[in-house]
């Protein structure tokens, strides 16, 4: 039912994951990351605590493929999961279990891993890696964007696919991007494009906001005194 794509950028310290499914908000529980630490997509039969069990192993130093072992022998009905991960070195680790849907594939590349369920074909995830390795010098956003847009061109999901989303993290404990869409009978992903392209140049001002308002950018909306009015 899902496809998706975690991945590092080794000059920035991001992490992050964009993720498109048949089912709603699938944002709300499949991808997680964590700045200075690594990212995860959970998938297939969903148990959103993978996610976070196993950023915190990998906080506390285990590698990827430690951390999701470790997680996953603990982890009731291991069977139904799909698993991806990728830590702060890089490393790449996976979980498929017996009882992943329909036809499905796991393929890790250089600082990505990709993985799906009920594909089309099982080359998607290898045409995500693909295409997130031909864009190194792009923000990683628009990396994973660009992954996952590959996967729907490459065959994506053997049905509709309704809900989509991207999450960065860099150097503070909330996301420096964090897009979704909940449901969309059309386009998903044409969809998520357009909340990434709205966003991207606004998405630094946030970040300041937060941490020096005073050098902050005005907000640009009526009312706001630091805007300049429309003539």
């Amino acid at each position: 039912m899902t496809f998706s794509i975690a991945g590092r950028c080794e000059r920035t310290g991001m992490f992050g994951v964009a993720i498109t499914t048949s089912s709603i908000a699938v944002t709300s529980r499949c991808p997680w990351a964590r700045a200075g630490v690594g990212a995860v997509s959970t998938q297939n039969v969903t148990d959103p605590s993978i996610g976070p069990r196993t950023l915190d192993a990998m906080e506390k130093g285990a590698s990827a493929p430690d951390a999701l072992q470790k997680v996953m022998a603990e982890s009731a009905h291991a069977e139904y999961r799909q698993v991806i991960a990728i830590d702060r070195r890089g490393a790449t680790a996976f979980h498929g279990g017996a009882k992943t849907l329909g036809t499905h594939a796991i393929h890790p590349g250089q600082d990505c891993i990709a993985a799906g369920n009920l594909l089309r074909n099982a080359n998607v995830p290898k045409a995500m890696v693909r295409s997130f390795e031909a864009n190194g010098a792009v923000h990683l956003a628009e990396r994973l964007l660009r992954a996952l847009e590959e996967g729907v061109v490459a065959g994506g999901e053997l049905g509709p696919v309704h809900s989509g989303g991207l999450i960065v993290v860099r150097d503070r404990i909330w996301p420096l991007v964090d897009l979704r869409v909940d449901w969309d009978d059309v386009a998903p992903i044409a969809h998520l494009r357009q909340l990434w392209d709205a966003y991207e140049p606004q998405m630094e001002a946030y970040q300041t906001r937060a941490v020096d308002p005073g050098s902050a950018p005005a907000y640009g909306v009526p009312g706001d005194p630091g805007s300049s009015p429309k003539r």
